[in-house]
């Protein structure tokens, strides 16, 4: 047991070695390498990393594998220069766990941190999406992060987006939402928000 967690922990790194010489934010859009399979790593629906099963406790190793990660198709992988490795997503791979609100002369703005540390501002190119949530008629929140990777707004901080939120007038119904970045983010129509869990 003690050989195969060895054994585990030196694939890690390896991993991360590879990875660590991309640098601090890789252009992984634009590498175009070879699949070279799928690796039994997993990110929980509560933004959890797995690894043959067991969490991944290394903060820094998880950024790291996180500033790789890509979506195409609806599948995930880890992208470095030379390889492409899928990867299960439960739901999304980050989770929005922290919000400031800055005040402008143009507007609120809002920004969110994810659990790995990324802070990303809420604006048109970096959106808020509310869906339905099954069996509790409330609303999950996501926050688009980059290139087709979004996180999970925490149920915590829905609350204080739904505090911050305000009725308006688009298409001729009124819908309550938050505004950020000069956009208005829609969570429901207004009449609906009573409803709300």
């Amino acid at each position: 047991m003690a050989k195969q967690r060895q054994d585990n922990t030196a694939g890690l790194d390896g991993i991360a070695a590879a990875v660590r010489e991309t640098g601090q934010r890789p252009p992984v859009h634009l590498w175009n390498p070879p699949f070279c399979g799928d690796l039994d790593i997993r990110i929980a629906a509560d933004g959890t990393w797995f690894y043959l099963g067991t969490p991944i406790g290394r903060a820094p190793l998880v950024r790291l594998f996180a500033s790789v990660l890509r979506r195409e198709d609806g599948k995930y992988f880890l992208v470095t220069p030379v390889e492409k490795i899928g990867i299960v997503v439960e739901d999304v791979p980050f989770l929005a766990v922290e919000m400031r609100r800055e005040d402008t002369s143009s507007g609120p703005r809002l920004h969110f941190r994810t659990n790995v540390d990324d802070w990303v501002e809420c604006d048109a190119a970096h959106a808020l999406r509310f869906e339905p949530e099954a069996g509790t008629g409330g609303l999950r929140p996501y926050l688009h992060v980059r290139r087709d990777l979004w996180a999970r707004v925490t149920r915590a901080l829905l609350y204080d987006l739904v505090e911050l939120g305000e009725e308006r007038d688009l298409a001729g119904e009124r819908m309550f939402g938050v505004a950020s970045g000069g956009s208005f983010f829609s969570m429901t129509r207004a009449d609906a928000l009573d409803n709300l869990n």
